[in-house]
C-alpha cells in the first residue's frame, strides 16, 4: 500500500484540474462553489470528533484538507497565491502570535530559548495574542474593532467574537450572574413585547418587528452567559438538541409508533397533552 505525502494530493488535484485531461465536476468548481460543500465538511468532521470514532475523524479531517488544497488550486490558477504560500504565511502567521515560545521569532533556532522562556498563563497568552491581533488589523488597515469579524459566521458564534472583542476595550460583565440578571431582564421585555402583539389597536407588524427583536436580545444575552460561564453556547446547543431527539425518540418508543407517528397497526399516535406530558416528564428524569 502507498503510502502517499502532501505532496502527492497537490499533485493529485493538479491532475484533477486539468484542462485537457481532468475530471469535468472538478473542472466546473469554483471558490464560491466551493463554499457549501467546505462548510459540509468541515461539520462533518464535528460529528466524528463527538461520536469520537478515530477513523471517522481521520477520514473526516483528509475530506476537509482536500478542501483547502481544492481552493489554493483555484488559487493559484487564478495567479493569487499557491498551497506552499498559504502554508508559508499561516508558519509566520503562527510563530509570530507565539513570541513566548519562538522569542527570537525564528521556528528553528532553538538552542538557548528555553533559558530565556518566562513562565506565561494561559490568560496571559490569550491576552497577548489579540493584542498582536489588533496590531495586525491596523498594520493591514483594518483597524477597526469588528472588521475582521466574518459576516457569514453562525449567529452563536459571531455573537461569542462580537462580545469577547467589546471585553478587549472593558465593555463586559464582570461575573456571569450580572449577565444572567441580563438575561432575565430581556426575557421580561420579551413577555411585554408577546403582551403587546395580543393588545388590540397594536400594528401586527410592528408588534412582530418588536418580538424579533426582544428574542434576539435574549439569544445575545444567553451567549454572553455561556461566556462568562466559559462554556461553548454552540456545543452546549448541540447537546441540547440531542438530548431532545433522544427523549423524543424514548417517548415514541413508549407509545409504540414509528418516526412517522404511526403505531404498529396503523393506529395514530396518541394526542392527548396530559398523556405526552406525562411521558415526557418520565423519560426526562429516566435519562
Amino acid at each position: 500500500m502507498a503510502n502517499y505525502t502532501i505532496n502527492d494530493l497537490l499533485y493529485l488535484m493538479a491532475r484533477l484540474r486539468d484542462p485537457n485531461q481532468g475530471c469535468p465536476w472538478d473542472l466546473k468548481q469554483t471558490s464560491q462553489t466551493l463554499i457549501q460543500h467546505s462548510i459540509e465538511e468541515v461539520y462533518e468532521l464535528v460529528d466524528a470528533i463527538e461520536s469520537a470514532n478515530s477513523k471517522d475523524i481521520q477520514a473526516e479531517l483528509g475530506d476537509v484538507l482536500f478542501q483547502v488544497v481544492f481552493l489554493a488550486r483555484i488559487a493559484e490558477e487564478q495567479q493569487q497565491f499557491d498551497f506552499h504560500q498559504l502554508v508559508d504565511q499561516l508558519c509566520s502567521k503562527l510563530i509570530r502570535r507565539h513570541p513566548h515560545i519562538f522569542i527570537d521569532g525564528q521556528l528553528f533556532n532553538h538552542s538557548n530559548q528555553n533559558s530565556q522562556r518566562e513562565a506565561i498563563s494561559e490568560q496571559q497568552v490569550s491576552k497577548n495574542w489579540e493584542a498582536i491581533k489588533a496590531a495586525e488589523r491596523v498594520t493591514e488597515g483594518r483597524g477597526g474593532l469588528f472588521d475582521d469579524v466574518p459576516l457569514a459566521l453562525p449567529a452563536l458564534l459571531r455573537a461569542v467574537k462580537l462580545q469577547k472583542r467589546a471585553a478587549t476595550m472593558g465593555l463586559d460583565f464582570t461575573q456571569a450572574r450580572s449577565a444572567l440578571e441580563k438575561l432575565k431582564e430581556e426575557i421580561t421585555e420579551l413577555e411585554q413585547a408577546m403582551d403587546g402583539y395580543q393588545q388590540q389597536g397594536t400594528s401586527a407588524q410592528s408588534a412582530e418587528e418588536r418580538m424579533i427583536d426582544e428574542l434576539g436580545d435574549v439569544l445575545f444575552s444567553s451567549v454572553n452567559v455561556a461566556r462568562k460561564l466559559a462554556i461553548n453556547p454552540e456545543s452546549a446547543l448541540r447537546g441540547a438538541n440531542q438530548k431532545f431527539t433522544h427523549r423524543v425518540l424514548a417517548v415514541l418508543a413508549r407509545l409504540s409508533v414509528d418516526q412517522s407517528g404511526n403505531g404498529r397497526h396503523g393506529e395514530q399516535m396518541p394526542t392527548d397533552p396530559e398523556l405526552l406530558d406525562q411521558l415526557w416528564r418520565s423519560v426526562k428524569h429516566g435519562d
